[in-house]
């Protein structure tokens, strides 16, 4: 009998300058059975994204030197990350920003400060075969 393959794990990265904001959404999707990774800014949040081709970003839009628009707008424009869904993950309630994001290729719009269940019930509905825990 063949040897079931063991499904990877989805990647996450998360994008923000925030760091208590990232080591809490790390510990939350990390604990749901993601591999996470970090980035506090968008020039090395775009780096990780091109090695890792992650399943999902999350994306904050004021970010120290480029800001979000200019990271979201990166990915979604190139051909090696545009299949990436991406959702922004910010403390502006504005509206024209959600719109703006949504327009350029988010597939959803978080306002901070998030509840961990929002938070997990939005990656759910977006990777929602993930299924395995981490080793």
């Amino acid at each position: 009998m063949p040897k079931r393959k063991k499904p990877e794990c989805k990647k996450i990265l998360v994008i923000d300058d925030e760091n208590d904001l990232r080591q809490f959404s790390s510990w939350l999707l990390e604990a749901e059975g993601y591999l996470v990774f970090q980035a506090a800014d968008g020039d090395i949040g775009i780096k990780i994204a091109r090695q890792e081709h992650p399943d999902l970003v999350l994306l904050d839009i004021r970010l120290p030197g480029r800001y979000g628009w200019e990271i979201l707008n990166e990915m979604k424009t190139s051909p090696q990350l545009s299949d990436i869904p991406v959702v922004i993950f910010t403390a502006s309630a504005d509206v024209e920003f959600k719109d703006r994001a949504l327009e350029m290729g988010a597939v959803e719009y978080l306002i901070k400060p998030v509840s961990a269940a929002q938070l997990k019930e939005c990656v759910r509905r977006i990777l929602p075969t993930n299924s395995m825990q981490v080793n």
